[in-house]
């Protein structure tokens, strides 16, 4: 119990003094309170993000014939800014079955466990894209003003 709250205060802290890393000015995104609501939006989405993809994982390994067949997918994400470059890396990381690579001249590789489904891992890409604008509540493109 001690560790969970020294975990709490700890995550806390860091976030107290991180925060002008991401946030340069909350007050033109709508305030603390929205950036707080946004926040708690996106961490709900990406759990349940996490479940999906973590159920769909567990059953393609516990078919017989595994139906897996690993490659690197190449995208190009609308974002422009690093911090939302960032974000969408470890969120697709997060994802299991997913893994980030590498950013390079604003193409992001990904490693996926079944490259047969790219169309599918596209869309879910842009999807995460369009949730981290909203987070980051820019207004075009993800580019950070």
């Amino acid at each position: 119990m001690f560790h969970i709250f020294a975990g709490i205060i700890c995550s806390l802290l860091v976030a107290l003094f991180s925060k002008k890393l991401v946030l340069a000015n909350p007050t033109d995104r709508g305030g603390v309170g929205i950036e707080i609501y946004r926040f708690a939006r996106y961490t709900l989405w990406l759990i349940y993000q996490i479940f999906v993809s973590g159920i769909d994982v567990t059953k393609r390994v516990f078919k017989l014939r595994m139906p897996i067949n690993p490659g690197i997918i190449k995208c190009r994400p609308r974002l422009q800014s690093d911090v939302a470059l960032t974000i969408l890396a470890n969120s697709i990381t997060l994802t299991p079955g997913t893994m980030t690579m590498d950013i390079s001249n604003g193409d992001i590789f990904i490693h996926c466990l079944a490259i047969e489904d790219e169309q599918k891992l596209m869309e879910s890409e842009a999807d995460f894209e369009a949730h981290i604008i909203r987070l980051l509540g820019y207004k075009d493109r993800g580019e950070q003003k």
